[in-house]
């Protein structure tokens, strides 16, 4: 594994399991200093990550729907490592699932919206004038093809990702002329622990539009997201990138 991130400070969302973590990892692997960033509500997982992290990051219990918890996160990771290079928000939820618009629960659908488009919002609101201020940083909001088609029965799921595309083009355009990249990862189905939550008839409807006829992997997203985070992707800002085994060709 190169080591092209020595040096860099990165913030991942969502990092004790599933996408989050195989990304923190990678990330790890390639000499960045990680900052770990999730709710952590199995006893005894902030302690096991600590432990594997040892060296190479720390461990941030946080709820990313409360803008004054990830403010002070933000600030304080800044002040101790003296600059942050790097986010990635992979924090999400799919709420209800296998429903008629007309059948969802109001409630629920905020609460997506709250973690998978505020929660990605309060974090890049307060880590873009760190990366500003020293004129470099790369941000990569985790999205879904769901955003980019929208999935029948995953109406909360599907809008907040959409809206997390919107995000990362209006926050590409703003800061393009600043050194800070914001790109989002557009990934059909990958088995995590949040796909196999699902009922299995809403991932077998997922898994038969995709052309290659299988899920993505953990280590396919992670290798993509470290490039798009990388100083390699130095010319790509506002744009979406597909992991979709063929199913999205725009």
């Amino acid at each position: 594994m190169t080591a092209r991130m020595n040096h860099h400070i990165a913030l991942v969302t969502g990092a004790a399991s599933g996408l989050g973590l195989a990304i923190a990892r990678r990330l790890a692997a390639e000499g960045a200093w990680v900052a770990l960033l999730d709710l952590f509500g199995r006893p005894g997982q902030m302690e096991e990550m600590r432990k594997e992290f040892a060296g190479s990051g720390e461990v941030y219990a946080l709820d990313i729907t409360k803008e004054e918890e990830v403010k002070r996160v933000v600030e304080g990771v800044a002040r101790e490592r003296g600059r942050i290079d790097i986010l990635v928000n992979s924090a999400g939820i799919t709420g209800e699932t296998s429903l008629m618009s007309h059948a969802t629960g109001t409630d629920n659908l905020r609460l997506v919206f709250e973690v998978n488009f505020m929660g990605s919002y309060f974090t890049s609101k307060y880590v873009l004038p760190v990366m500003v201020g020293q004129g470099y940083g790369r941000i990569l909001h985790i999205a879904s093809i769901a955003g980019k088609e929208g999935n029948a029965g995953m109406l909360a799921y599907s809008a907040s990702k959409a809206a997390v595309i919107g995000m990362a083009k209006v926050q590409g355009k703003e800061y393009a002329g600043t050194g800070v990249t914001i790109n989002a990862l557009a990934p059909a189905v990958i088995r995590t622990p949040l796909v196999d939550a699902m009922p299995e008839e809403q991932v077998k409807y997922m898994t038969d539009k995709i052309p290659m006829k299988r899920c993505g992997t953990l280590d396919e997203a992670a290798s993509l997201a470290a490039y798009i985070v990388s100083q390699e992707n130095s010319y790509t800002t506002g744009f979406t990138f597909d992991l979709s085994g063929g199913r999205a060709t725009y």
